[in-house]
């Protein structure tokens, strides 16, 4: 399956509270189980920088991890950004097609 990258930033409404960004994730792990069960969550950070997130998970399609990035969107409390990410193995082989 392949894995997409989402960055996402948080409104500074979203942190008006220590447990509010709990309970946001909270809600939002909750939707997109039920709207999303497909999609196969592979790792969480909280990170440094112009945003507050990264999460990296798979999804059948891109049309998927769309749907994932609108949900997160949805709630009113960030922004986001989705990228494709190809194994190395993977962007090697295509490499190597491409030069023969």
């Amino acid at each position: 399956m392949p894995v997409y990258v989402m960055l996402t930033r948080l409104s500074p409404e979203a942190l008006n509270r220590p447990q509010a960004v709990s309970e946001l994730n909270q809600q939002v792990e909750a939707r997109l189980k039920r709207e999303c069960p497909q999609v196969k969550w592979l790792a969480n950070y909280a990170i440094l920088g112009p945003c507050d997130y990264l999460d990296i998970f798979e999804a059948p399609d891109a049309e998927t991890a769309t749907k994932v990035a609108l949900l997160v969107r949805s709630f009113g409390h960030a922004t986001t950004e989705t990228w494709l990410a190809t194994p190395w193995e993977r962007f090697e082989a295509l490499a190597k097609a491409l030069s023969g």
